[in-house]
């Protein structure tokens, strides 16, 4: 193992280049969707596995993703068996989900007014400049752009990402930890099941937000 745990890119401190191993302990692969077009209901894949490569530029990294579908788990064992049968995910004909990334971008947070500001101060050779500079972009927003695959079809997905930062644990392992969301139409991925409400809308609604926290370990 390398001595130095992490590296500045940026002004920001990332993991060191390598491939690294989603720890099996410190991950959640989460969603939510609503019922009765009113109450939100969370859920979540227990098993699943990732590998995230990190280049030595970190825009060309990337990652690839393997959940088991048979592992969802709503808090309601009638939900679950519902959810894996071949109404929504038919986990004997489609045992797994995929995520291949196809891309990252960094995400800039500043605000427009500011850059703006900057911009202004130089034309004037910094006359009127503050004495208190602009807040910088946050480090650590990034986009990952990529395709999810459920029963067998593809459609793209881009992950909103915040890097929680890098270290090495008291274990001696270099990791990082990370959170990310998305949202998706689970119709584009064949999930059509409903009930249409009397009231009006539907029994289960059709966007899905995706939740998903995680911490890698570099592999030796």
């Amino acid at each position: 193992m390398t001595d130095v745990a992490t590296r500045t890119w940026d002004g920001m401190t990332i993991p060191i280049a390598g491939t690294y191993r989603l720890d099996q302990a410190h991950k959640r692969i989460g969603f939510l969707s609503r019922h009765m077009m009113v109450s939100p209901v969370r859920g979540e894949f227990a098993e699943a596995t990732a590998e995230i490569f990190v280049a030595e530029d970190p825009l060309r990294s990337g990652v690839t993703a393997t959940i088991a579908a048979a592992s969802i788990s709503t808090g309601s064992v009638d939900r679950d068996t519902h959810l894996k049968s071949a109404d929504f995910l038919d986990v004997e004909r489609y045992p797994t989900l995929e995520y291949r990334s196809t891309g990252i971008n960094w995400q800039s947070n500043e605000d427009p007014i500011f850059q703006w500001a900057r911009l202004r101060n130089h034309r004037l050779g910094g006359r009127g400049r503050s004495h208190n500079p602009p807040p910088q972009s946050e480090p650590g927003r990034f986009v990952l752009t990529g395709e999810l695959t459920v029963k067998g079809i593809t459609r793209g997905v881009d992950l909103q990402v915040n890097f929680g930062g890098a270290r090495r644990d008291p274990y001696g392992q270099n990791i990082f930890g990370f959170s990310a969301t998305a949202e998706i139409n689970r119709e584009d991925y064949g999930l059509l099941w409903n009930v249409a409400l009397e009231s009006g809308g539907v029994l289960v609604g059709k966007t899905v937000q995706i939740e998903i926290a995680g911490e890698a370990i570099h592999e030796a």
